[in-house]
């Protein structure tokens, strides 16, 4: 054993003084920056606690502590992925609403069909999370908006050929997932 090292219970994460530091100079700071974002103080404390969660997570990864040279850009930074991800949840639970809501009586799911249809719906968004940004956002803008692969093209600045590779790959993902489900 290293002199000095952090030790923590297993199966728990280590947390350095770095990080801690940073979290008390500027979780406060953070969270009324996501708070501006999302206008709900219990979803911004929550989405800050996921931001220094994700940094953690990318220092175990690493091996080392991550230093962080302008911790409020890198904050920022992921607080931002962090409210896209929020936001695409959302949409995603409202275009299932209201897909729901459109189901004439004889097609009523029962409670336990919803809930398997809400569980299959959350592995879903786990594996959209997986995708790529860019992937992830060509996959969403054509299933979810219905975007044609040109009007996606124009949107993100990207060529049709780029969209139609990106398609290729979010819908081998789903295979994939298909397979495992």
């Amino acid at each position: 054993m290293i002199y000095g090292a952090p030790i923590a219970p297993e199966g728990l994460p280590v947390i350095n003084d770095d990080l801690s530091q940073v979290y008390t100079e500027h979780n406060g700071w953070l969270k009324q920056w996501l708070y501006r974002r999302l206008g709900c103080s219990a979803q911004a404390a929550d989405l800050a606690q996921d931001t220094f969660l994700r940094i953690l997570q990318a220092q175990q990864k690493a091996g080392a502590s991550l230093s962080l040279q302008r911790p409020r850009a890198y904050l920022t930074t992921v607080g931002r992925r962090l409210v896209y991800d929020h936001f695409r949840r959302q949409s995603l639970e409202r275009a299932y609403l209201e897909l729901l809501a459109q189901l004439p009586e004889a097609f009523d799911l029962s409670e336990e069909e919803r809930f398997s249809l809400q569980e299959t719906l959350q592995q879903l968004d786990a594996l959209l999370d997986t995708l790529k940004p860019i992937v992830r956002s060509v996959f969403l803008l054509v299933q979810l908006e219905g975007l044609t692969y040109v009007q996606v093209a124009q949107r993100l600045g990207i060529g049709e050929r780029t969209v139609k590779r990106h398609m290729a790959s979010a819908v081998e993902a789903c295979i994939l997932f298909e397979d495992d489900f």
